[in-house]
């Protein structure tokens, strides 16, 4: 019993240290809440805002804003009509369904003109000796024309008048693609004018369209007066103004995209009534807004967003400039096929320069293969120098 007792008083009198303290180690550090908020806070402003130029893309990510685009999230979009449904399901299917590859695929050349063709003779020179792997087609508004070069003999289709600035100017276009494509071995499609020249020889054009990716459809944002500025809320809701584009009309289209172009109703419609002069006191040209609108809409990955035909806006007039035979030299020549970027101009105050890589494959190549306008009094020039600028 004393023992015990003993025991008990001696460890009231001895101090009891608490346990040693020790750093711990739960306690989030303050700097990586506060990096993780700022970043969470940065890609939030980023979806909310996103980018308007190709330079603030790039902070983001080095494919640039393609990339940004795909990686976020998809913005909240409306309930698409039954006809969009409709539309969309055939355009898609077509597109997803694997090409039937003929044996020997031939590239469509589609000339829309008025009348004569001034560089038949030029062109008979560009198609000789590759036979079989082009086929012609000629869409003459307004008389038929005397060939002399039997890559054109009966090759003119049923042809309607063509009215610059109106719908009639898609109607033929898409008259040509529709003939065109009766033929299975046609995959690559052109659009061409009277006063178009090649630039290659038919070799460097035939790899250059049959072995790419995508199409070659001018299509670019406007905020301008000469582009958004056009549009109709009538449109709506099947195009929306976001969604409007601008482009030159010259294409060239792999065979899915020459197909839903030939079917299309519903866009095309949209169009047809409220993309014409005078519509709205604007006028509104449906040559240059709908394919570019279009593919925006249903394939903006299909496209390069650029022409392969060369034209000159330099003037800053109306029409591009027109090149007479004083012009035609080895050096013209040699800078049109040197140019390696894409440029488009906005129609706003701000006159905005766009400069884009021409990307064939994802590597960058020559931009064009076709330029225009030249007059008819350029012909003997360029035949002369044909053999030398189509090689450089």
């Amino acid at each position: 019993m004393k023992t015990a007792q003993a025991w008990r008083l001696g460890m009231k009198d001895m101090q009891i240290l608490p346990p040693p303290r020790h750093r711990s180690h739960l306690k989030k550090p303050t700097w990586i809440i506060i990096l993780v908020s700022l970043v969470s806070l940065f890609l939030v402003c980023a979806y909310v805002y996103p980018p308007q130029n190709s330079t603030a893309c790039y902070v983001f990510s080095s494919h640039g804003c393609k990339a940004l685009q795909n990686w976020l999230p998809p913005a909240p979009s409306r309930d698409l009509t039954d006809d969009e449904i409709a539309s969309r399901v055939i355009i898609r299917d077509i597109l997803d369904t694997p090409r039937a590859i003929p044996k020997t695929p031939k590239i469509a050349f589609m000339f829309l003109i008025p009348g004569a063709l001034p560089f038949e003779k030029l062109w008979d020179i560009f198609f000789q000796g590759h036979e079989g792997k082009f086929s012609v087609y000629v869409h003459a508004s307004k008389e038929k024309p005397v060939h002399f070069s039997r890559y054109f003999f009966n090759r003119e289709i049923r042809s309607e008048k063509v009215v610059w600035g109106k719908i009639s100017m898609v109607d033929a276009e898409r008259r040509l693609l529709a003939n065109a494509l009766k033929d299975p071995d046609n995959q690559h499609f052109v659009l061409l004018s009277d006063s178009c020249i090649p630039l290659r020889d038919f070799d460097y054009v035939y790899n250059y369209l049959m072995y790419t990716n995508v199409s070659f459809v001018d299509s670019f944002e406007d905020p301008g007066p000469h582009g958004s500025g056009r549009y109709s809320d009538r449109m709506l809701p099947e195009v929306e103004k976001k969604d409007f584009r601008k482009g030159a009309q010259w294409f060239t289209m792999k065979r899915q995209h020459a197909i839903i172009i030939v079917a299309d109703s519903l866009y095309y419609t949209k169009f047809r009534i409220y993309c014409k002069p005078g519509m709205d006191g604007r006028n509104c040209y449906s040559d240059e807004h709908y394919l570019p609108t279009f593919f925006h809409i249903l394939d903006p990955i299909g496209i390069a967003n650029w022409s392969v035909t060369h034209v000159d806006w330099s003037e800053g007039k109306w029409h591009p400039k027109s090149y007479r035979s004083q012009d035609v030299t080895y050096e013209l020549m040699r800078n049109i096929t040197s140019i390696v970027d894409s440029v488009h101009v906005t129609s706003d105050l701000r006159r905005e320069i766009q400069i884009r890589p021409c990307l064939w494959n994802g590597n960058q190549r020559p931009c064009y293969l076709f330029a225009r306008k030249f007059l008819p009094e350029t012909l003997d020039n360029l035949i002369a120098i044909f053999s030398n600028y189509t090689s450089i």
